[in-house]
């Protein structure tokens, strides 16, 4: 018989903490982004949107925390594989599904476990993955 150890399931009270880490952040580089949690099974668990930050960035902040989700990786590592001679070169379109392969989107883990995922969206694509990266360490 094999034992599973149960993992601990993204709470509220971590999602607060990733969007006020990763604003924390984004306004110390001056930037206004708007920040999105989702949980495993892709469900909103907070969202945030600066009063200066574009309106596209909340669609693009969740689309890629749903893309993290999905794939299970930093939307940062998957930009070159949506590349016309990458291997996930027709991902974007194949599926009717709001992926987007830009960076700004992390998985969350707990125990090794795929828990949930952030995404900001407002930045810069290397600001906002800056922004993502420096909120999970509030999780550790």
């Amino acid at each position: 018989m094999s034992t599973t150890t149960a993992v601990t399931p993204l709470t509220t009270a971590d999602a607060e903490a990733l969007v006020s880490a990763a604003r924390r952040a984004a306004e110390a580089a001056g930037v206004a982004v708007s920040i999105t949690v989702l949980d495993a099974g892709g469900h909103l668990l907070a969202f945030r949107r600066d009063d200066r930050a574009v309106l596209i960035s909340g669609e693009t902040s969740t689309r890629k925390a749903y893309t993290a989700l999905q794939l299970n990786a930093p939307t940062a590592d998957l930009v070159d594989a949506v590349k016309p001679d990458g291997p996930f070169h027709s991902l974007p379109t194949a599926l009717d599904r709001p992926l987007l392969f830009i960076a700004g989107g992390i998985p969350v883990h707990r125990d090794g476990r795929l828990i949930g995922a952030l995404g900001v969206g407002g930045g810069a694509p290397e600001q906002d993955h800056s922004f993502a990266t420096t909120a999970l360490t509030t999780l550790a």
